[in-house]
């Protein structure tokens, strides 16, 4: 998304300072990537990378990109996954909107949820959020069998700037180096199953003018060539994961063109891919609320789930 909600800093959760409990997953032998375990909610944070995160330059809370775990009631997971990444316009992001909403959503249809914390801000300007996701696809396939999830069910859905980021997760998935040293990085990048809302897919995009949507939001110092790139229309190909796209007509942020551009693409390479455009309906209508048409989007996106068989639940080996 191209501004911050309203709501951009308000946290899904409290984030205080809670005691390491267990030994961490994606363990290299520098530290212990938990952050938080809080046993009420049922939720453990965890850092993308168990030291300094790749690119950063500090280890402050703003450099420091993490995946937040809620999990499915015990006896209704169904071994799928998603990662969700709220928008925000990389300038923040919009949680309490596109983030702990979705997540619940997602784990009371029995599918495991990773909220992903990515970079933004000044400090993050793109590729750095990009390693984000790309390394939080990885994080969550490879601790699949701790989670009791069917890595080959692996998914992501982004909000805005985030549909942005999870598209350009899909187009640019690496994957994995077998000899890594780090057993994420062994895997694959990319999602099985991709959701994209209302995505700011052409931000990048160089107007007429020599500008762009991406750097206007950026500030000073931004050159939109340097940019222009991350535009994941540019990058489709026919692997690409199956995707479900949901905008609005009258979306006066982030037109729908851009969207519709983006399912041509796929369709024209025979990538399963599904469309909704309502008509009314601004910007960040997160899952709908509560306005009556577009909170039927999600159930549309239910069936879709159900017909690419994400609901079911499959046999598992045991961890």
């Amino acid at each position: 998304m191209m501004r911050p909600h309203p709501v951009i800093f308000a946290a899904a959760f409290s984030l205080t300072a809670l005691a390491l409990i267990d030994p961490a997953i994606g363990k290299t032998g520098k530290e212990d990537s938990k952050l938080l375990k809080d046993d009420f909610l049922d939720v453990e944070e965890f850092r993308l990378w168990p030291g300094r995160a790749e690119g950063a330059e500090s280890d402050k809370p703003d450099e420091t990109p993490t995946l937040t775990v809620f999990r499915v009631l015990k006896g209704a997971e169904n071994g799928a996954a998603v990662i969700v990444a709220p928008g925000g316009g990389y300038v923040g992001l919009a949680t309490a909107l596109e983030g702990r909403p979705v997540a619940d959503w997602f784990t009371s249809r029995g599918i495991t949820a990773f909220l992903l914390k990515y970079r933004t801000g000044p400090r993050a300007r793109l590729p750095i959020p990009l390693s984000d996701g790309r390394r939080a696809v990885q994080f969550v396939r490879a601790n699949a069998t701790k989670y009791g999830i069917d890595p080959n069910r692996v998914g992501m859905i982004g909000f805005s700037a985030g549909g942005h980021l999870a598209a350009m997760t899909a187009v640019q998935a690496v994957s994995g180096a077998a000899e890594a040293a780090d057993q994420v990085d062994r895997v694959s990048s990319r999602p099985n199953f991709l959701v994209l809302a209302y995505p700011w897919l052409e931000g990048m995009k160089i107007d007429a003018k020599g500008q762009s949507q991406y750097c206007m939001f950026a500030g000073v110092n931004c050159r939109p060539e340097d940019y222009a790139s991350f535009t994941p229309l540019q990058h489709v190909t026919g692997d690409m994961p199956p995707t479900f796209i949901y905008h609005t007509t009258n979306d006066s942020l982030v037109p729908a063109e851009g969207s519709l551009r983006f399912y041509e693409a796929l369709h024209s390479r025979k990538v399963p891919v599904e469309m909704h455009v309502f008509g009314p309906g601004e910007h960040g209508s997160g899952m709908g609320g509560s306005d009556p048409a577009l909170a039927r989007w999600p159930e549309l996106l239910e069936h879709w789930l159900r017909g690419r068989g994400l609901f079911t639940k499959p046999y598992l080996a045991p961890p």
